[in-house]
């Protein structure tokens, strides 16, 4: 059984095989020469895994997302933040920091929020003085935030997967959140007064609030969904619904900036990344099945308690494991191999898995961009047209800077419960 659920999977995994088929070779090698199952087991559990209602918000969160980033939405919220911040030495990098925030509140998709706000930031930031491996890493960088701001895709999936409320994640996703934009916008300050670079533009009352109002249908969606979500008129995946029919009304009602056509395309995208997701999900659901049947959590647990280990050093233990695995797997592969898993000793150890949830969307969103894999560099590549070489450097200060907020936030659980208490008490 070793050789089926550990070392198959490494091997396949360093082969290069996609995730979906390492997990479902695994599991196919498991049931038929160690636990001498039929494949019916297999077939069950795979359409099991994915008989979840709260898995049915992926595909609105993604379409929503991927139809508000296709009009003016992104432009009018730079304009917004942009006119807001605009007094302050490094504006339009603070401004970068602001707008993915807002966006992650759209979307909840990192490389979205990358490859749309890279597109109008970075020309800006160039043109301003920026250095260009200072605005590539900020850009790349920043996308991250989207998985840990509600409404977060990977947050649904480790909800499903660890049997938790994802509303209370939700909750306890935006202290964290709007704790490493504040640092990454500090950051900025302080870097464009000591190198003399983003110069401040006066603010002006007049043009702010002639953008505040382009931007108010933009900044309704994430109203609607977080303000409907926590005022009990709707579930996370009826949030997303409304969120749908709410980016339809506003790119091709209010700002015609969209046709039929483009809302078809965009349906048609959605289908195809959200069959990507759930074919992983599926899969990581039967691996999951198949290592709580051979008593491996339990197993894991017991050794856990047998080392005598307390929280502070189970916490430290991982995240090290995460930031490793976070630069080779994408943020949803991890959480479905890892949460049945580590979830168990969390719970073993006293840990709250809310906490534990939000511990495990930053060290991933660390991987998102941590080098040499993150797939927000690729797409920050791909969208900026620059070297690699130039992403690696501009993203160094950056990775400190999550850490030193992912040390806070492990060790300072307040920091995370503190939403969700505000939020459900």
């Amino acid at each position: 059984m070793t050789f089926a659920l550990g070392i198959l999977p490494v091997v396949l995994l360093l082969l290069g095989f996609p995730v979906f088929l390492v997990l479902l070779s695994a599991v196919s090698v498991a049931l038929v020469f160690y636990m001498h199952m039929p494949l019916a087991a297999l077939h069950q559990n795979l359409f099991g895994s994915i008989n979840a209602y709260a898995l049915l918000a992926i595909p609105y969160f993604i379409y929503a997302g991927e139809l508000m980033g296709r009009g003016s939405v992104a432009r009018r919220l730079v304009d917004f933040v942009q006119d807001g911040v605009g007094s302050a030495r490094g504006s339009l990098g603070v401004t970068t920091v602001g707008v993915a925030t807002i966006f992650g509140a759209i979307s909840g998709v990192s490389a979205a929020a990358v490859a749309t706000i890279g597109k109008i930031m970075y020309p800006s930031m160039v043109n301003a003085g920026y250095p260009k491996h200072f605005a590539a890493g900020l850009i790349t960088a920043v996308g991250a935030i989207d998985i840990i701001i509600p409404p977060s895709i990977p947050m649904i999936v480790y909800g499903a997967a660890a049997q938790e409320s994802v509303p209370r994640l939700y909750a306890a996703g935006i202290v964290p959140g709007l704790l490493i934009a504040l640092l990454i916008g500090g950051y900025v300050v302080f870097r464009a007064a000591r190198d003399n670079f983003g110069a401040p533009v006066p603010f002006d009352l007049s043009q702010f609030l002639r953008s505040t109002g382009r931007s108010l249908w933009a900044l309704g969606a994430p109203a609607i969904i977080l303000g409907g979500i926590y005022g009990g008129v709707f579930s996370p995946t009826e949030a997303a619904a409304v969120a749908c029919v709410y980016a339809i009304f506003v790119t091709l009602v209010v700002f015609r900036e969209l046709s039929v056509g483009d809302i078809a395309e965009a349906a048609a995208i959605t289908v195809r990344f959200t069959s990507q997701i759930l074919i992983i999900v599926a899969c990581a659901g039967v691996f999951a099945w198949v290592l709580t049947v051979n008593q491996v959590p339990a197993t894991l647990v017991g050794w856990i308690k047998y080392l005598d280990a307390s929280p502070w050093q189970f916490l430290l233990v991982v995240n090290v494991l995460l930031l490793v695995v976070g630069c080779f797997l994408d943020p949803l592969s991890a959480i479905l191999l890892l949460t049945p898993l580590l979830v168990p000793v969390a719970k073993a150890l006293g840990i709250d898995t809310v906490h534990f949830g939000i511990v495990f969307m930053v060290n991933l969103a660390i991987g998102l961009f941590h080098p040499p894999f993150g797939i927000n560099i690729f797409v920050a590549q791909s969208v900026l047209g620059i070297r690699l070489e130039t992403i690696y450097r501009g993203i160094i200060p950056f990775v400190v800077l999550y850490l030193v907020a992912l040390a806070l936030i492990t060790y300072v659980p307040a920091i995370s419960l503190s939403g969700m208490r505000l939020v459900f008490n």
